[in-house]
């Protein structure tokens, strides 16, 4: 028994240092344009949605569209631009939302329905 110790001792150290090299992939979350968000950015990585299902229900039973929590408000920010210099759709990995939700299998539907990019017009006004 005193014979095989070093051999679990050092098969037990291997594993260790292969485990602290083990790279775990993160995604790539691209930087807002504006000054600031609307909420601080760990209650947005967190909360976003809750937000976004309490502005549907308010814009849609209620009629309720404010200007700084709206998705195209939130687009205006957060569009990433491909190489024509122009906003990427849902449809390219490098879009702002997919970075997350690839990352974290998560699948949305926001974009079956909404404009995946900016609306010209919109940024126009503000």
């Amino acid at each position: 028994m005193i014979r095989g110790l070093p051999v679990l001792v050092v098969m037990t150290c291997l594993a260790g240092a292969a485990a602290a090299d083990t790279w775990v992939p993160v995604p790539f979350i691209p930087k807002g344009k504006g000054e600031a968000c609307v909420r601080d950015v760990a209650f947005m990585r967190t909360q976003h949605m809750e937000l976004l299902v309490h502005q549907r229900d308010a814009t849609v039973h209620r009629g309720v569209r404010p200007k700084d929590s709206r998705l195209p408000a939130c687009l205006e920010c957060h569009a990433v631009a491909g190489k024509a210099g122009k906003p990427v759709t849902y449809k390219d990995p490098k879009h702002f939302c997919r970075s997350c939700h690839d990352y974290a299998s998560v699948k949305i539907d926001c974009f079956s329905c909404h404009n995946s990019v900016p609306d010209p017009s919109e940024v126009a006004h503000q």
